[in-house]
């Protein structure tokens, strides 16, 4: 009887440890903090331009947190004619070939302006390909995966190819409907390949809105894709105009990365 009990409680506790170390596979955790320095909590930089600030808040707070990260761009005329990020940066991204999970919380600001068509990006992969020996065509930062609101809706796409400078684009718009005042969660997934190998997954507040299977989602190059976190108000740069409001509000939290969906997702962490 001993012999069986003992076997018994060595088997459960090494099916605990298994469950344990197979949860354990997170490599990103950011709760709605700025600070910098690198590791498993901290950013390791901004991509921040001059008419755009980024704060640590504590008005508005994912649930079970303690601050968020706010993010505005303010629009300066057609006589600026830089950029508008306001964006937090974790440098390992992706590199080609890995697969991972990758998630965030958001809210817009409650008198965010759903009018027009122009783009205000939440989540980008990028990387700087100045130095690359397929770059013949001068090249430097080339943004890979976004997910952005245009109008009251998500939007993602996917940039892949054989190299920096030959390359297609495509955006799927439409995902789902976006509501100002209100937390919402991301989640995406993929294998990062330009072969039909590839797959690019979206997840808006848990449902899935966009399933890429057996496609080329990147570029076929060895470079260090950065993940970032925030606003880009492209549209005000890309057209040289502001449709609506001049003023874009939004907060971040729980952002993660790892090999799991639950990873990151800010509702399981």
């Amino acid at each position: 009887m001993k012999s069986r009990l003992t076997t018994g409680l060595l088997a459960a506790l090494a099916c605990l440890a298994a469950t344990t170390t197979s949860q354990a596979t997170a490599s990103f955790h950011n709760s709605g903090t700025i600070a910098n320095g690198g590791g498993f909590s901290n950013w390791d930089g901004s991509n921040l331009d001059s008419p755009c600030a980024i704060t640590q808040s504590t008005s508005v707070l994912y649930p079970g947190t303690s601050s968020s990260i706010k993010c505005q761009a303010d629009y300066q005329g057609s006589g600026y004619t830089g950029r508008y990020h306001a964006m937090k940066t974790h440098n390992s991204g992706y590199t080609y070939g890995e697969t991972g999970f990758y998630g965030f919380a958001f809210y817009l600001q409650s008198a965010w302006d759903f009018s027009g068509s122009q783009q205000y990006q939440l989540f980008q992969m990028i990387a700087n390909y100045a130095g690359d020996s397929k770059n013949t065509c001068g090249e430097d930062w080339q943004p890979s995966a976004m997910i952005w609101v245009q109008g009251n809706q998500l939007a993602s796409r996917r940039n892949y190819g054989s190299d920096e400078c030959h390359r297609t684009t495509q955006s799927y718009t439409g995902l789902a409907g976006v509501s100002a005042g209100v937390w919402h969660r991301i989640v995406t997934q993929a294998h990062w390949t330009n072969d039909s190998t590839g797959y690019y997954k979206v997840w808006f507040d848990g449902t899935k809105v966009l399933e890429l299977l057996n496609q080329a989602v990147t570029i076929n190059r060895p470079v260090q894709y950065r993940m970032d976190v925030g606003i880009y108000a492209n549209s005000w740069h890309d057209q040289g105009y502001c449709t609506g409001s001049t003023q874009r509000i939004a907060w971040f939290s729980k952002v993660g990365k790892g090999t799991v969906f639950a990873d990151a997702d800010p509702a399981q962490w």
